[in-house]
């Protein structure tokens, strides 16, 4: 069996950084890392003042990825720079705009994971559905466009700020089969981010042109709430190939679902199909079931709308608590009815070619 990224990453976390405290993967040194027929290749970038630390650990890296099955070559090369590049900045560039919706290089699909209203569990849907999928053997992204309140950073388990070589490409963080980038990861956790939407729209098409994304089947895009500028800027300036509409079943939501729903349309952007969350809560002391947010709101619209009911995901602790951890439930309880649920969506969007 050939040995895979997940595999060298792996070798990689058990090699201590003698700069930072953390791993060698945790760093963020490591740079432009490839795994193909055998050969094993990737960039240590390091700063020159400490250098010749790294030469050992660049010696046991490539010695230890060399006892990998399947592995024949290991090429490591170590650059040194005097300072840290800065991330790029995100705002408006005066710069024209494209005429109409783009396709973005490299990627093949973007899905669009959108509410109506906040507080339904859409960002949770997105990171389980872009974990289910790369799962499945695809090849994800995640892009957390939820400008003033991201959340995939804290869900995907991914911390430290995004490396930008040439302070104008940015390069993703990585974790569980998903490439992502949000601009939680450009601010501090109690960092509020004050902007306008000329600053909203520019900050989100730098963040889908200017991050190496590399090769994907499919890019999801956890939006904000609403009907707002950032909706707006990904359908216009973006190839959208679909949208997921997520919902719990109470009135209150789905009053707020359908003018979601009614944006893309004016939009033109194919609904794929709605999630029910929260559908159902089970007691895990007496097995009883209530529906806690009502039931059957969102299939009588997804029927009314004549679009499929992707799934009815439960209101469970696992869930929550998965989230909160930092490993979606698609990846700490695989096995679990809960992520079976998200791995059902999955296949669903592979088989009718949405993913």
């Amino acid at each position: 069996m050939s040995a895979t990224r997940e595999d060298v990453l792996a070798i990689l976390k058990t090699i201590d950084d003698p700069v930072s405290g953390t791993s060698v993967a945790e760093a963020g040194i490591v740079k432009a890392l490839t795994v193909d027929a055998g050969t094993v290749r990737f960039v240590m970038e390091v700063s020159a003042s400490h250098a010749d630390a790294y030469t050992a650990i660049k010696d046991s890296a490539e010695a230890k990825i060399k006892a990998l099955d399947g592995v024949e070559t290991v090429s490591i090369v170590m650059t040194a720079h005097s300072t840290p590049a800065a991330p790029p900045d995100l705002k408006p560039q005066r710069s024209a705009a494209p005429a109409g919706p783009e396709q973005i290089p490299g990627i093949d699909r973007i899905i669009a994971v959108a509410s109506g209203k906040g507080g339904v569990g859409k960002s949770t849907v997105a990171s389980n559905l872009a974990c289910a999928l790369a799962a499945e053997g695809r090849r994800v992204g995640l892009l957390d466009a939820d400008v003033y309140g991201p959340s995939q950073p804290r869900m995907l388990g991914v911390s430290g700020r995004p490396a930008s070589p040439d302070g104008k490409t940015i390069l993703p963080m990585r974790n569980f089969g998903v490439t992502m980038m949000s601009l939680g990861l450009m601010t501090n956790d109690d960092q509020a981010v004050v902007w306008r939407g000329p600053m909203l729209m520019g900050a989100l098409q730098q963040m889908l042109t200017q991050v190496q994304w590399g090769a994907l089947d499919v890019l999801i895009v956890d939006l904000p709430p609403g009907t707002g500028d950032v909706q707006m800027t990904l359908a216009q300036k973006s190839k959208l190939d679909g949208a997921i509409i997520v919902s719990t079943p109470q009135d209150i939501a789905l009053l707020d679902a359908r003018k979601g729903i009614d944006m893309f349309n004016q939009l033109g952007t194919p609904l794929i199909g709605m999630i029910e969350n929260m559908s159902t809560h089970i007691c895990s002391a007496c097995g009883h079931e209530e529906h806690v947010f009502g039931h059957g709101g969102v299939a009588a619209e997804a029927e009314k709308l004549g679009v499929p009911l992707l799934a009815e995901i439960p209101l469970h602790l696992d869930i929550r608590m998965a989230a909160d951890g930092g490993a979606p439930i698609v990846v700490s309880k695989p096995d679990s009815s809960q992520a079976t649920s998200f791995r059902a969506v999955a296949r669903d969007l592979i088989k009718n070619g949405h993913a």
